[in-house]
């Protein structure tokens, strides 16, 4: 591997214009293939293999049409002052503001609360559904001024008049916020780090190109595809990561290089031959984390992971690529500036320094390593215990703040109808094999509706066949809440007796049901996932590392920060401990992607840094040092990156705290805290600690597993024979190039 690659890297260098111009055309073709494909169709968001997901399909198949997926707004009307809103006035203002509603030219229907019954018992709260003809991501800015410009008219009424559904969901894509603060941070560090304008900017500049190549491939496969807009988010996040990162990592050891006196193509070449090997099998660790989301068999995780996973595969051939490249056309413009002045005074290269942060803080963790082990384990265990109290969910327009009309609107409903009224249950039943469908409808209503936990049951509504009806349920307690989830598991639970009396078979779904099926779904998978996922990340650094052990600490230390992190996220989010400071103002269940979002993101992360880390000591190692010399030196030349890589990843994560939904404030905080956890206590404490303790036992192998693995050569020693420092005569050739 690391002689492929030194190859690769002189070629590189010696193509650049060649290599250059070739990723422009890619960029151009990918950008001009994005720019022109045809808008994708929104895809209904679908959960194959649960009875919500199934009942739903059920309903499309027996109601044709009337399970359009047209957006609606749900606007609720609340009387001032104790009055009713059935007095003459208000009545008034309620119906000319349905009537102003129904004026839009999407609009496909308003209901009438006074003849639908959809008036509060105390009179105080009356709501009305507005229907549109077409799905949120398709209404106008007209259709939303109109609704808008409709509130606020029924307001000056006097009534409160707040609106929910997915037609007040601001559908106008991500604002860029986040990924501008993760690029001003990522330059600023980068700076610090290398203290050069050039060798900041080839990593931001590689990590933008492979990020735009991926959103536009991305773009240009949505529609043969089905691919949504969701697909990208996590393609930008992790293709800004990790294309940072690799490049970071091939410039730091080129200057490495050039430090030692080597000319800028050797520097390059051996830059490529090492580091390069990290990259890959870094990337591979990060795209086996991604792709093996789809074991999930969630489809919007699995595209969401794919086409992540294809931004990391651009963004390693990029590194290895593209960087060496662009070191050809600045070889000395990376290097700091002393060493650029030495260079044109004719001095001498700086040798890297012997001691450094890096060197200091392993050599004080090779002193006390068992104090510095139990420490870091007895934190990340405190941080993970919360762990056990984690309730999954979907949080809804409950976890937003008091400040939007969505949650207003959802606490004036819950006010004035009772809290599970924002969230009912449907259930589905199908009687075509039943000697009389209404008898088998009535009879599953009336079973259901004396369950305990039940407030009311609607009347069933039979399709054109007369073989399915449907009616709601609505449960006494809000959709978050455990008690109706245990509503739904006795509702399930009681169909055998149920179905037997009834002759009909029926299924529950609604968002609520299907919030708790996906939940459970999540749950079951997340065992599975981990063990495929650790599996194989442990069968590829077991030949990276060619040690029984250090992929095993690996994956140890990876589950240690990701537990912890979830317990942080669990104690803020969920227990509301500095929920404040979050600017969070609801506390409730965590959403059910996150375990399986964070797992899969920060594990792929996490062995960036391992990789990163350890390959720098394994190298030390096989060329000759002894084991606490190779961990020293492993930080000397790699800590620094490490911890600047880190800094970025966090700053990236972070800028989504300051996002308004609560959902995008608990992924950020949660991937920013994991990062933090996993770098500098995992990476930076137990990793050292352990390898101490370990000693020459860290890189055990069997003589019979070191015959059957294949040699990747990730720490270059095939390189070691061509490694005396060569001259520079070729530097002012490459200066007249």
């Amino acid at each position: 591997m690391a002689a492929f690659l030194y190859r690769m890297g002189r070629l590189t260098f010696r193509r650049r214009w060649t290599v250059a111009l070739v990723w422009a055309a890619v960029l151009a073709a990918v950008g001009l293939a994005g720019m022109t494909a045809p808008e994708a169709e929104e895809e209904p968001f679908s959960m194959p293999g649960i009875e919500s997901q199934e009942a739903f399909d059920l309903m499309e198949e027996r109601f044709p049409g009337a399970a359009a997926d047209g957006a609606t707004a749900r606007v609720v009307f609340v009387s001032p002052n104790g009055e009713k809103v059935t007095a003459t006035e208000n009545k008034k203002a309620v119906e000319a503001a349905i009537a102003e509603l129904g004026d839009g030219t999407q609009v496909a229907s308003t209901v009438d609360p006074y003849e639908s019954g959809a008036v509060s018992e105390d009179g105080s709260t009356a709501y009305t559904t507005v229907t549109y003809k077409v799905d949120a991501s398709g209404l106008t800015d007209a259709s939303r001024s109109h609704l808008d410009e409709s509130l606020e008219h029924a307001r000056d009424s006097g009534l409160t008049v707040e609106a929910g559904g997915d037609a007040m969901e601001d559908t106008g894509g991500p604002s860029g916020a986040a990924e501008a603060i993760g690029i001003a941070v990522a330059a600023v560090v980068l700076l610090i780090t290398f203290g050069s304008l050039a060798a900041a900017g080839i990593p931001l500049l590689t990590a933008l190109i492979g990020v735009g190549i991926s959103l536009f491939a991305i773009t240009a496969l949505a529609g043969p595809l089905g691919l949504t807009d969701t697909t990208s988010t996590l393609a930008i996040m992790l293709g800004l990561a990790v294309g940072i990162d690799y490049a970071l990592f091939i410039v730091s050891r080129y200057r490495e290089e050039r430090a030692k006196g080597r000319a800028p193509q050797e520097a390059v070449a051996l830059a490529t031959g090492t580091a390069g090997s990290a990259v890959v099998f870094a990337g591979l660790t990060v795209v086996i984390a991604l792709a093996g989301l789809s074991v999930v068999g969630i489809p919007m995780l699995t595209e969401m992971g794919l086409g992540a996973a294809g931004a990391v595969v651009v963004g390693v051939l990029i590194a290895l690529t593209l960087v060496p490249a662009l070191l050809g056309f600045w070889p000395n413009a990376v290097l700091t500036r002393k060493d650029r002045k030495a260079r044109r005074a004719g001095g001498t290269p700086r040798e890297t320094r012997k001691v450094n942060g890096g060197t200091r803080w392993a050599s004080f963790v090779l002193r006390r390593p068992l104090p510095v082990l139990l420490a870091a384990v007895a934190g990340l265990g405190a941080l993970a215990l919360p762990m056990t109290d984690l309730q999954l969910g979907m949080p809804g327009d409950e976890a937003k703040s008091t400040e939007t009309t969505q949650r207003r609107a959802y606490d004036a409903l819950a006010e004035g109808f009772g809290p599970g009224f924002n969230g009912p249950l449907t259930v589905v039943v199908d009687a075509e094999g039943a000697d009389d469908p209404k008898a088998a409808a009535e009879t599953v209503s009336e079973r259901i509706g004396g369950t305990e936990g039940v407030v009311s049951v609607s009347r069933a509504q039979f399709n054109e066949s007369g073989d399915t009806a449907v009616f709601s349920v609505v449960p006494t307690t809000a959709p978050t809440d455990q008690e109706t989830k245990d509503l739904v598991n006795t509702v399930r639970g009681d169909r055998p007796g149920i179905e037997s009396e009834a002759g009909a078979t029926f299924e529950v779904t609604g968002t609520t049901a299907m919030n708790i099926d996906i939940s459970e779904k999540v749950q079951s998978a997340l065992v599975p996932y981990l063990l495929v996922v650790v599996g194989l990340a442990v069968i590829l650094l077991l030949v990276v590392f060619r040690s029984v052990l250090v992929p095993l600490k690996a994956a140890a230390g990876f589950l240690l920060s990701v537990l912890a992190s979830l317990g942080a996220v669990v104690v803020v989010f969920q227990q509301g401990h500095g929920a404040d400071l979050l600017g969070v103002e609801t506390t409730g269940p965590i959403m059910s992607l996150m375990p399986i979002f964070l797992v899969g993101i920060v594990f792929g992360l996490a062995m960036d840094y391992e990789v990163f880390l350890v390959s720098r000591m394994r190298e030390a190692y096989v060329h000759g040092e002894r084991p606490a010399q190779a961990v020293t030196s492993g930080f000397q030349h790699s800590a620094r990156v490490v911890v600047a890589a880190a800094l970025i990843m966090i700053a990236v994560f972070s800028g989504f705290i300051g996002e308004s939904d609560a959902m995008i404030k608990m992924i950020g905080f949660g991937l920013a805290s994991a990062v933090l956890l996993d770098a500098f206590v995992v990476r930076m404490a137990i990793v050292p600690a352990v390898l101490a303790l370990l000693g020459e036992r860290a890189w055990w192998l069997p003589k019979w597993l070191d015959r059957i693995l294949p040699r990747v050569d990730v720490e270059g020693e095939a390189l070691t024979r061509p490694t005396e420092p060569e001259a520079e005569p070729a530097e002012k050739d490459l200066a007249r190039a």
